[in-house]
């Protein structure tokens, strides 16, 4: 387990061996500052550990005080190239600023943003992707290949660490999910910043959730990573439940119902995928530490699903109600899930 370095995003801590945190993005325009505020909320509502906003221009600084009276979540203002603008956010009472040092202009520039940035006990990650590599090291490593990616974030990060300023997070990201895996695990043996995880363009909800799961997933399996984000062209809200489903699986998130559902095959006498979905759907907000089991086949399903905590099993007209593989009883077929739940408030 790689132990990072520690930094404070408002209430929430990165690295150092606290919970891994789930990241999103507001996608309304910046100028729509109620539509942001909704979006926000919804964000705080699904669970959303740390909420990042587009910081374009003065014009969107308004965001910042009407979102964070609006929500309790920290809030990142992302800002490209304008170091005015990071000075700004920092005023108006932003908890983390996503900036790249060297993109910013002189050192006197970069000085005033640590230096603002410092005094309030903000921290920077710098984001580097495979699109905005330096000219220098692109022409050195001739494409954008892990060993580029590492070293533009770790040049960013000499640029603040010259201004004795430490308290930074990485995110070294690539659509490619096997260079993206490699440029993390060379930054883990590299530094110890806490690393900010995310497959970046990863595609729609169906390819995005694939490619993040198993980007980020075979990294947090390994210890490394310490905030995740899961980049969806789809609601962010659904980032969020990925982002804590990912975690699920890997129990490092044990708050929430994590699912054990079977394919079907031709013994099934029941409609388990209907079943299965309406299970999830109804204990969405389940906030309990419980592995629920709904298995297609009376013979096999108690067996199969033996470490989840509850769980049923259809058969003919009659299914079975079990706790750790141990049949509890028999229930007619359309009380079931009823029953489940009945079970799951109990327990």
């Amino acid at each position: 387990m790689r132990k990072s370095r520690t930094v404070h995003a408002g209430k929430v801590t990165i690295g150092g061996g606290s919970k891994i945190s789930v990241q999103s993005m507001l996608n309304i325009p910046s100028t729509d500052i109620d539509g942001s505020v909704r979006q926000a909320v919804e964000l705080e509502q699904a669970g959303c550990d740390i909420i990042r906003a587009a910081i374009p221009s003065r014009d969107a600084i308004p965001l910042i005080p009407a979102i964070k009276n609006a929500v309790q979540v920290p809030l990142v203002a992302d800002i490209h190239f304008d170091y005015h603008l990071a000075l700004e956010a920092v005023e108006a009472g932003i908890d983390k600023i996503r900036i790249n040092p060297g993109n910013i202009g002189s050192d006197d520039h970069v000085k005033a943003v640590a230096d603002a940035c410092r005094r309030k006990n903000i921290p920077i990650r710098i984001g580097v992707n495979s699109g905005s590599l330096e000219k220098e090291i692109l022409e050195k490593y001739g494409s954008p290949t892990p060993q580029a990616l590492v070293e533009s974030a770790l040049y960013h990060a000499s640029l603040l660490e010259k201004y004795d300023f430490h308290d930074i997070v990485l995110s070294i990201k690539s659509s490619d999910v096997n260079k993206m895996i490699q440029a993390y695990e060379l930054a883990a043996q590299s530094c110890d910043y806490p690393l900010h995880l995310g497959v970046t363009e990863a595609g729609t909800e169906r390819m995005g959730l694939i490619k993040s799961a198993i980007g980020i997933g075979s990294l947090l399996q390994r210890g490394i990573g310490d905030t995740i984000r899961v980049s969806l062209t789809a609601d962010p809200v659904k980032e969020v439940a990925a982002g804590f489903d990912i975690l699920r699986a890997l129990d490092l998130n044990t708050e929430g119902i994590q699912f054990v559902s079977c394919p079907t095959c031709g013994r099934t006498r029941i409609d388990l995928i209907r079943l299965a979905n309406e299970a999830e759907r109804r204990l969405a907000g389940c906030k309990k530490n419980l592995k629920v089991a709904v298995m297609g086949c009376a013979v096999n399903g108690p067996g199969e699903a033996r470490e989840a905590d509850i769980g049923i099993a259809g058969g003919d007209g009659v299914g079975l109600l079990f706790k750790k593989g141990r049949i509890i009883r028999k229930v007619p077929e359309d009380q079931l899930l009823d029953c489940l739940m009945q079970e799951i408030d109990q327990m």
